[in-house]
């Protein structure tokens, strides 16, 4: 019995079609009770429509294992960017067919739209495809596919329960991280922002000597293989490889604040991802740093062909804590365990300057014995509201507050500077780009 109701009565569902002829047909019995030369038309009106109940049903339900449908989608998300889905439909009827679609996605979406119509030629097949955006790393639960048919009567619907539920991880934007990796490869950084370096002098790493092309540094010239060869014959060189960077990433409470869906410290997460992975383009050894009241994680700097891995599984793992990060167990960790000097990139956020120097011991002795950079963000809305016109007094007021923040921003960058500690200011969405371009002008400098 219950398998009888699972197929032929708990799958089934009513059309707005049918609810309007059950309406009419009530109707006319109503009426029939006042209007005696209505006769037996209610009759044969409820008689009609029990016809094309059972035609349609029959229709729908003489088989099983009519339709099909399938979802496609990455092992893995990526956090921050749209991830392509689809969902593919195949059915078996002899007639068209009106599907309605409800895929059952993870309630971290907080989307209840996720709903297609098509109709469908007999025996035919479709590809339905659409992007989610995830803005949370962690674990997300698919649920299963729920496939509504109904035939050219459109008084009922069938529904199919199809796919399996699944559960995918939300890593790190790896999606960013492979743009910038192929983009790094074939020299077009320039497309997404990051700047070309003009180089001071050049590093000690001589790679060999190449044929003279339009626009090499004329003093690089080797006269005696010129000689020899009868043609220009320049030196190349090459950036100093093997070189230490260590992304640091703050979790404290500050580190919680969202912009446009993401959490700074995601912002964080998705450009150490991409910078390391340049640095191990680059040859450098990327290590990387998490801590808050406490050390999270500590994964040594090595350019070994596992590296990338190994970071994109710690950075999944990474969660923002409510607590005061606490800076002195940073310098602590970074002077005892990080003994070759290093490009030290600290992500991090400071609200006002007090807080800043609070932490500026720790900075300045962390600066003493390796390259620090400080990346922390500027707030965006504060931006927005200091661009907005000012109305009345209570706008005045608005801007007045929002302008001194940004201010205090501005004087928290110049403070770092003057103790000689390399910083930058960024938009949340900026951060990739800025960071990437001071890594790569610091390299070109011979800075590191």
């Amino acid at each position: 019995m219950k398998k009888f109701w699972s197929l032929y009565i708990g799958d089934l569902f009513f059309r707005p079609r049918c609810y309007m002829l059950l309406i009419i047909g009530s109707t006319l019995f109503l009426f029939r009770y006042f209007l005696n030369w209505l006769g037996d038309i209610p009759f044969l009106f409820a008689g009609v429509i029990l016809v094309l109940f059972i035609i349609d049903y029959l229709l729908l339900f003489t088989r099983r294992n009519m339709f099909f449908a399938r979802r496609a989608l990455a092992e893995r998300l990526s956090n921050g960017d749209l991830n392509s889905l689809s969902i593919y439909l195949e059915s078996k009827y002899n007639f068209p067919t009106d599907v309605n679609v409800v895929d059952e996605i993870p309630h971290q979406f907080q989307k209840r739209d996720v709903l297609f119509k098509l109709k469908m030629k007999a025996g035919t097949h479709e590809l339905l495809q659409y992007n989610l955006r995830p803005v949370k790393r962690g674990e997300y639960e698919f649920g299963r596919i729920n496939v509504y048919v109904s035939s050219v009567l459109g008084l009922i619907q069938r529904r199919f329960r199809q796919g399996e539920a699944m559960t995918v991880p939300v890593y790190p934007s790896y999606l960013q991280m492979r743009k910038y990796q192929l983009m790094a490869i074939s020299n077009r950084l320039s497309e997404v922002g990051v700047k070309k370096i003009r180089r001071i002098g050049h590093s000690m790493e001589f790679e060999q000597i190449k044929e003279y092309v339009r626009g090499d540094d004329y003093r690089t010239i080797n006269w005696k293989a010129t000689a020899r060869k009868g043609q220009l014959m320049m030196n190349n060189y090459t950036d100093e490889k093997s070189q230490q960077i260590y992304c640091v990433i703050d979790k404290g409470r500050v580190m919680k604040m969202p912009f446009e869906e993401l959490s700074l410290l995601d912002y964080a997460i998705n450009a150490s991802l991409v910078l390391l992975n340049v640095a191990l383009l680059k040859q450098d050894k990327a290590g990387l740093i998490s801590f808050a009241e406490k050390l999270s994680a500590f994964l040594p700097a090595e350019k070994k062909a596992t590296q990338m891995q190994s970071i994109l599984e710690v950075l999944y793992n990474q969660k923002t804590r409510y607590l005061e990060s606490d800076f002195e167990k940073l310098y602590s960790t970074i002077r005892h365990r990080i003994t070759q000097r290093s490009l030290i990139v600290l992500f991090t956020n400071f609200e006002s300057l007090s807080g800043m120097q609070r932490q500026l011991p720790y900075l300045r002795r962390i600066a003493q014995h390796h390259l620090l950079l400080v990346v922390f963000f500027e707030n965006t809305e504060l931006k927005q509201l200091i661009d907005e016109p000012a109305k009345d007094l209570e706008t005045i007021y608005t801007r007045t507050i929002a302008e001194k923040f940004s201010f205090e921003k501005k004087l928290i960058v110049k403070e770092l500077q003057r103790h000689g500690i390399i910083t930058i200011l960024t938009a949340p969405k900026n951060v990739t780009v800025n960071a990437l371009n001071k890594y790569l002008e610091l390299k070109a400098r011979q800075a590191i």
